[in-house]
């Protein structure tokens, strides 16, 4: 390297930022790297940085030699525990991007590093940036992990299913180790999972039950998979944060998720915004919450086709807890609905929560008839869903329908009384409704 060269990495080492918590920071400077030379600046920084606990290299693109001379200097770090890569392969063959992984993971283990964050969002690679960090996930040095995210990845179903089976084998493994892995928080927004991938993924999570924030809006979810994470997430109690935004909930998905929400005593954000709950879904939620959850901050139902009597319902659930923002916009409350929602919270002082409603989509003189045609809608959906459902074993099969092997065991554990208790509760209040 010519003297002009080594001139030019001290200077843009002179901009690299490493900051009180020993991260080295290279985000946003979109470096190409592609040959080993390319990643210079990086490796020297990462060699001059005695004690680096988090290496940020977003708004990069990073190639296979290049990530492979990066991988050589973070073998010297086993005090690396943030892995923070989102967005550093853009315009990058998919074929480039599971070597560059395999390359920092191997890195990563051979420093017998414990990491306690990975991010690799906006990184669209798909099923095959799963089996890149695979043998990571699996191994010592992600027993630590705490954050996992995997935001706007496009996993797919396919995707999901791998990264379900990864996880479930690092948690037996670490369960053997003594070391059992407590993910906190998981990211997999837009990613495609659909049913099959969030079912998956939701028995590793029941598994864990050490969750504290989910984050899979956009997912393309219907009841199924609600059903399954709702599940899931009825086992994991320190749950705070749940965003389930832009799936497909409908009646059905509502009230499983309705049944499971009284075991998540923790909670303080609930994102159901355009999950087409329904009137009859909101008020499966809205019973479920009004006794309990004193710690409720944030709420978000909008978009999602709720009457006048789900605004109520909502609005009533709501007293008595420290709610700071409310969103219920997009409905079909119809003026007076919005009237008579803006009167309930003002005299419990919630108004101020209450975010605009511009966007209701009910009309002064619309009553609520429609919801026995939604309802019958969806029970049309629900059975041509479960009659898709092949399984094998004679008994699991009723009259020609499957039932699922989720099902089936929903229906022979429920034996905890308290469990029985808030599901008796639920019903009770629904039929009391008429729901």
């Amino acid at each position: 390297m010519s003297t002009s060269e080594i001139d030019n990495v001290t200077d843009q080492l002179s901009k690299t930022s490493v900051d009180a918590q020993n991260e080295l920071n290279f985000a946003g400077r979109g470096m190409k790297l592609d040959k080993s030379e390319d990643a210079v600046e990086i490796v020297k920084g990462i060699e001059a940085c005695s004690h680096m606990t988090a290496l940020r290299l977003e708004g990069n693109t990073l190639g296979v030699d290049a990530a492979s001379t990066i991988a050589d200097a973070l073998k010297k770090h086993p005090e690396f525990e943030r892995a923070l890569w989102k967005d550093m392969f853009t315009g990058r063959l998919k074929t480039e991007i599971p070597p560059a992984l395999v390359s920092l993971g191997n890195a990563i283990m051979e420093a017998g590093a414990k990491l306690v964050e990975l991010d690799l969002s906006d990184n669209a690679f798909g099923p095959i940036g799963v089996e890149g960090i695979a043998e990571l996930l699996k191994s010592p040095s992600c027993y630590s992990l705490k954050e996992l995210k995997l935001n706007n990845n496009g996993l797919g179903p396919r995707g999901g299913k791998l990264l379900a089976k990864t996880l479930m084998e690092s948690y037996e493994k670490s369960v053997a180790a003594g070391t059992p892995l407590g993910l906190k928080v998981f990211v997999s927004g837009r990613g495609r999972l659909e049913n099959e991938g969030s079912t998956a993924l939701a028995e590793a999570f029941k598994a864990m039950g050490t969750l504290e924030e989910v984050s899979m809006p956009q997912n393309g979810i219907n009841h199924a998979g609600i059903t399954a994470l709702a599940d899931a997430f009825a086992s994991n109690k320190n749950l705070k944060n749940i965003n389930l935004n832009d799936n497909t909930f409908t009646e059905k998905g509502a009230l499983s998720m309705a049944k499971a929400l009284p075991h998540m005593q923790q909670l303080e954000v609930l994102n159901f915004g355009d999950c087409l709950v329904r009137t009859k879904g909101a008020a499966a939620i809205a019973t479920s919450i009004k006794q309990t959850h004193k710690n409720l901050k944030e709420v978000n139902l909008g978009f999602n086709e709720i009457k006048k009597s789900g605004a109520t319902a909502i609005a009533e659930a709501l007293e008595g807890k420290p709610i700071e923002t409310l969103d219920l916009d997009g409905n079909q409350f119809g003026e007076e609905g919005c009237e008579l929602l803006r009167a309930t919270l003002e005299a419990v002082d919630m108004l101020d929560a209450l975010g605009s409603l511009s966007d209701d989509e009910g009309s002064e003189d619309e009553d609520e008839a429609g919801d026995d045609a939604e309802e019958d809608s969806d029970n049309e959906d629900n059975q041509d869903d479960e009659e898709g459902e092949i399984v094998e074993d004679p008994a699991l099969q009723v009259q020609g329908k499957a039932i699922s092997p989720s099902q089936q065991k929903q229906g022979g554990d429920n034996t905890e009384q308290n469990k029985i208790t808030i599901d008796n509760d639920i019903a009770a209040s629904l039929d009391k409704l008429k729901l």
